[in-house]
């Protein structure tokens, strides 16, 4: 039981590093630049989206740091019957596990934002017609709020999964 609880530790800490720490670099200074560099922007975006794995690894990363982090939990809690889940260590791990899958469907949200935007994208030569401007924004706006509710509990995932063990 020991060498599983230590390789599914050290699974979800590190897809868990790797899965924040993409989220938090894209939302704080990829999208920013993406944004902010015009036609060479949207130029790397479709690469990035389109031509890299970059959607693939997160969601890879993310489904690892979940399903661990589940079969922790339940390891932890005795298959969700023991009192360590109320205690202030198992609360700090299931409130941080709920904020951790609820980054996790923001996530999925904006992956399926990016591929939309993507094949909007593709469809567009030149200027866009109203009807894709009109779409291009609509879809740009949805990002733009799932990426901030993401980003907002991946964080407070990652300062409850650091801590947890310290509440007890």
């Amino acid at each position: 039981m020991l060498i599983l609880f230590s390789v599914l530790r050290f699974l979800h800490i590190i897809a868990g590093i790797l899965w924040a720490g993409g989220a938090l670099t894209m939302s704080f200074f990829v999208a920013p630049t993406m944004g902010a560099t015009g036609d060479a922007g949207k130029q790397f975006a479709g690469y990035l989206m389109a031509k890299t794995r970059f959607s693939t690894f997160m969601m890879v990363n993310a489904v690892i740091t979940v399903l661990a982090g589940s079969i922790l939990y339940g390891i932890d809690s005795n298959w969700f019957q023991s009192a360590w889940m109320h205690s202030p260590t198992g609360i700090g791990f299931g409130v941080g596990a709920l904020t951790g899958i609820v980054a996790f469907v923001f996530g999925g949200m904006l992956g399926n934002i990016n591929k939309a935007l993507g094949m909007l994208g593709a469809q567009i030569q030149g200027k866009p017609t109203a009807d894709q401007l009109t779409a291009l924004q609509a879809l740009m706006a949805r990002q733009a709020n799932a990426s901030k509710w993401n980003t907002v509990f991946m964080l407070i995932t990652i300062v409850l999964m650091a801590s947890a063990r310290l509440f007890g």
